[in-house]
């Protein structure tokens, strides 16, 4: 009885509401807006200003279309691109009178041609006074193979041996192993100057602050902006091509090395301080064994980009298989484009999976010394007996490819390349006849509902309407820094000249980026929904990430031939990857709370990823579309080799034509200021829109 009038006591004394609320109470139950439409101006600004640039940009377009686009015709150049010109005549006559060239540049260009030079002789192009190189193929596969076995395992082993005599068997023997010497060169260069640099920055937050922005900026550029410049001052050859791959491949590496620093435990840092270590102490036996494993993944990282740039770098006379599939593309040969291209995927394959399992070996080895693994290495003794007649049969091996000429000079059979290539040839003439209406349907219509109309409304309309739509859209989305990035962007691009030929790439980039949005969300709810999905399609997409964008031209030119939509397949099969894999992380990693509530209360699966997991996981999204942009803009601009057109085309033509010099790196100034525009502004909306 007690207990009831205590429980009754308590809901009445919960019932009677403190005197402010009884006050509150007497309040309507709906509030009137308060502010008026200034408050309401100033929380919604930004979309207003996005909704009186849209309206004013249609109306202008319709009224001044075709007027002041400053369209420049295929020959004709402008007076920066002249002085371009006149530029790089003047770098060639000052190479042999200039302090700098003499001193500086001519060194470092003499070293890097003659280490190339060196390896060539050594592995794969025949040597002073021989008809083969000093080492020959059989040389060359058994000390691979050793190399892999001595730091992968057994079964890496196997597969670079298979993948190395494959390269032999489809033709492209040479090339493949210039690839791999211009790879290893630029890791080489890029493991010393990576590790110091990486271990500075995560034990000197000045030498951050410096760093940061150059990796930025490194990382933000697409490959084909600083091709012409570093051929300016490099020359064309290997040189260029190495200094090139660097700067491509050395931001992973540094980041992934500082990150690895950094993470080391402060526990443990702290216990070796006590004890009185000295900073080269702490970092030699503390810091660097600790974070061994993640400097391995960084220089897979680094080796994958390398490998990604090396066969770019054919535009700049790099050597390599770059050659074979940049001729076959020009030629429209699909089969050769082919055989080439799968020789590049096998390496990549095979440079990524041996440098992976290294890593892993690597960590299994660091728990051993740190006492937290197993007690040993499985047969380590046995292991290292394995490893010194492995070295011992690699001498020997070396000996006969360098005493007998059937050892040294590949084996013109059995020669797998030439049927391969009439295979896919005859299977692509098949297909295309086949597909030729879905695939001339899709082509038509894409470009005919998306990238005709976005083209016309970037390039046709006036260049002083643009700048002002991309000022207001980089205000809309960002702030006041974001314009002022854009403002500086768009005066470089009416500097070299080319605005026209910009917004045109601009146009088929953003088309693309929809495009990789679209397929990203759709493929990666579907991943992150379903773990049976994802175990299918994960993999797909890791090696999808492992191929070099010049290969994904093959099977896009093969479909729909020479044109811009060619480029934009190409894109979208090289940016879905990543995209896919960010907006499948997003959608797991929403709180299973939610998610069962929501199940709770009857939601249909459309409700469910349209209403709780895709705004749930909207940071991932907005940064998958980032993420997507970036890798979209850097293929595009590879597409020009393909019919693409835009800036791409431009910087090939540079290349390939002399009087097209000073606009091919015009070109490859506009397109770095783009895609600083372009990713600045995409990295405020991410903040912005992805932590809303």
């Amino acid at each position: 009885m007690s207990t009831m009038a205590t429980d009754c006591d308590r809901v009445d004394t919960a019932a009677i509401p403190p005197g402010g609320a009884r006050e509150r109470a007497s309040e309507p139950a709906t509030r009137p807006p308060t502010g008026g439409p200034r408050a309401f101006t100033r929380r919604h600004w930004r979309s207003l200003v996005g909704a009186a640039v849209v309206a004013a940009w249609l109306v202008l377009w319709a009224l001044l279309r075709g007027t002041q686009t400053l369209e420049l015709g295929g020959a004709e150049k402008t007076d920066v691109h002249v002085w371009f010109n006149g530029l790089r005549d003047g770098f060639d006559a000052a190479r042999a009178n200039s302090a700098f060239f003499e001193y500086v540049v001519q060194p470092i260009t003499n070293g890097l041609n003659g280490t190339v030079a060196f390896l060539q002789h050594l592995a794969s192009q025949p040597s002073v006074g021989r008809p083969v190189p000093e080492v020959g193929w059989l040389g060359v596969v058994v000390l691979l193979a050793w190399l892999t076995f001595t730091f992968a395992g057994v079964r890496l082993m196997l597969l670079v041996a298979a993948c190395v005599l494959l390269f032999g068997f489809f033709g492209y023997w040479q090339q493949s192993i210039d690839t791999l010497i211009v790879t290893f060169v630029a890791v080489l260069v890029c493991v010393l100057l990576g590790l110091p640099l990486g271990i500075l920055t995560a034990r000197n937050a000045r030498v951050a602050a410096v760093v940061t922005p150059v990796l930025d900026l490194m990382q933000t550029l697409p490959s084909f902006a600083y091709l012409a410049p570093l051929a300016l001052v490099f020359g064309i050859g290997p040189a260029a091509a190495i200094v090139t791959t660097v700067i491509y491949s050395l931001p992973p590496l540094v980041r992934i090395t500082e990150h690895g620093i950094r993470n080391v435990s402060p526990v443990t840092l702290e216990a070796v301080a006590s004890m009185g270590g000295t900073a080269w102490q702490t970092l030699a036996k503390v810091e660097l064994p600790m974070a061994r494993r993640t400097i391995v993944v960084g220089v897979n990282q680094c080796t994958m980009a390398a490998l990604s740039m090396a066969t770019i770098a054919t535009l700049i006379n790099g050597p390599g298989l770059g050659g074979p599939v940049l001729q076959a593309l020009q030629s429209l040969d699909v089969g050769s484009a082919f055989v080439s291209g799968l020789a590049i995927v096998l390496m990549a394959i095979m440079l990524d999976r041996t440098t992976t399992a290294a890593s892993e070996r690597s960590g299994i080895e660091a728990r051993v010394q740190r006492g937290t693994g197993p007690a040993g290495l499985r047969g380590a003794r046995g292991r290292r007996a394995a490893v010194v007649i492995g070295a011992v049969l690699t001498a020997v091996a070396v000996y006969l490819s360098r005493t007998y000429l059937a050892l040294a000079k590949f084996p013109p059979s059995p020669d797998l390349g030439t049927p391969l290539a009439k295979a896919v040839s005859a299977a692509t003439a098949w297909a295309v006849g086949t597909l030729s209406g879905f695939t001339g349907w899709l082509k038509d219509a894409v470009t005919a509902v998306l990238v005709n109309p976005l083209e016309s409304l970037l390039a046709q309309s006036p260049w002083w309407v643009m700048a002002l739509v991309l000022l207001g859209v980089a205000l809309a989305l960002g702030r006041w820094r974001t314009a002022l990035v854009t403002l500086a962007c768009e005066a470089v691009i009416l500097g070299t000249g080319l605005w026209n030929e910009s917004m045109k790439t601009l146009a088929t980039t953003l088309v693309a980026t929809l495009l990789v949005v679209v397929a990203a969300v759709a493929v990666g709810v579907l991943m992150g929904r379903s773990r049976l999905v994802d175990s299918i399609v994960r993999p797909v997409l890791d090696a999808f990430q492992t191929i070099p964008p010049f290969v994904y031209l093959v099977p896009a030119l093969a479909l729909f031939g020479p044109t811009r939509f060619t480029a934009i397949a190409a894109a979208l099969a090289y940016g879905v990857p990543i995209a896919t894999k960010l907006v499948a992380d997003g959608i797991r990693g929403v709180s299973p709370v939610a998610v069962e509530a929501s199940e709770s209360m009857g939601t249909t699966t459309w409700q469910m990823v349209s209403k709780v997991q895709l705004p749930m996981a909207r940071a991932a999204v907005v940064l998958a579309a980032n993420q997507g942009l970036l890798y979209v803009l850097a293929m595009v601009v590879v597409g020009g080799l393909v019919g693409g057109g835009g800036l791409g085309y431009l910087v090939v033509s540079g290349f390939s034509q002399g009087q097209l010099f000073g606009k091919g790196l015009a070109a490859g100034i506009a397109i770095t200021a783009l895609g600083i525009m372009l990713d600045r502004i995409a990295q405020h909306a991410a903040a912005r829109f992805g932590s809303a």
